[in-house]
């Protein structure tokens, strides 16, 4: 019988793999992705890297799904550049260190306010006030949400109502509003899919609580009016006839262009390192976590 594997050290991997338009396999022992359009066969070093993005056109055998858990490599089945976020799958080994960490930062009032505090400088790149609750500054920032909506609406000559769209219901929303919802479900994909790979749980928020998403919404709260609603704006402007694809498609080339997971993943560290409790020590093999450098990051398939 062979030894266990033993993974390498998260801080030694690769941290994110894209792999699009092929089928993952195990052939001959080594993890590969076959691209039969082209005749081409790509082995990729699966215990090296910390987590595989499946784009769409990607298929993958029941054994390339063992052999990337047995190594502490988490799957994620996204949309095209992380638009969305399908399912994911947990690495084998994976520990509840970081899970626990979240939680007691967001069940300790005092970490959870310094948390907060940290997510509203990031947000607005300034101090917040001081003195303020949660709640309070929850208010505060939903205050100059709105104005910011009132602001980029003037900026690109649309007439402006306020934020307001039901999801099963969407026809009935005005084209800026349904172009601001596909844009930030696009963006809560790819951080989604950043939370996971950094081994955090994207219910457990400190702003948004008590929902599925709370910390994607938390996460991506802090970026969404850098590029991805001032774009929302911008699409709903020209009219076009299939709003939701433009925006689709334009969310999927800001991410790449910007890198956008480079950021997301040392970031959501930042947070959380803001609420100064101590993190509990990993033991000394492997905790699947993405690492904050993604210099690595790749592409695995040709592209239209």
């Amino acid at each position: 019988m062979l030894p266990p594997i033993k993974p390498i050290k998260i801080k030694d991997r690769v941290s994110l793999v894209f792999i699009e338009k092929g089928q993952v396999d195990v052939i001959d022992g080594a993890f590969v992705v076959v691209d039969e359009l082209v005749g081409v066969r790509t082995q990729i070093p699966v215990g090296s890297v910390a987590c595989l993005m499946l784009e769409p056109g990607t298929r993958i055998s029941h054994t390339a799904v063992k052999l990337a858990s047995s190594v502490g490599t988490l799957i994620i089945w996204i949309g095209e550049a992380g638009v969305r976020l399908y399912a994911s799958g947990q690495p084998g080994g994976a520990r509840s260190d970081r899970l626990l960490y979240q939680a007691k930062l967001a069940l300790d009032e005092t970490a959870r306010l310094k948390v907060v505090r940290h997510m509203y400088k990031l947000r607005f790149k300034e101090e917040p006030p001081a003195r303020r609750s949660v709640e309070q500054l929850r208010g505060i920032e939903g205050a100059r949400v709105r104005q910011t909506y009132q602001i980029l609406a003037k900026q690109f000559g649309i007439i402006w109502k306020a934020r307001n769209y039901k999801v099963d219901n969407w026809d009935q929303a005005d084209l800026p509003n349904r172009c601001i919802s596909a844009a930030t479900s696009c963006l809560y994909g790819i951080t989604e899919a950043a939370i996971l790979a950094a081994g955090y749980a994207p219910a457990i928020g400190f702003i948004h609580t008590g929902k599925p998403l709370s910390f994607v919404y938390d996460i991506a709260d802090i970026v969404k009016f850098d590029k991805i609603v001032p774009f929302a704006f911008q699409t709903a402007a020209k009219s076009p006839a299939n709003p939701e694809r433009q925006i689709r498609l334009g969310c999927r080339d800001i991410f790449r262009e910007t890198k956008l997971l480079d950021h997301l993943v040392p970031m959501i560290d930042s947070v959380l390192a803001a609420g100064e409790l101590e993190k509990p020590r990993a033991p000394s093999d492997s905790i699947p976590i993405a690492i904050p450098n993604i210099a690595g990051v790749g592409d695995v398939g040709h592209r239209n």
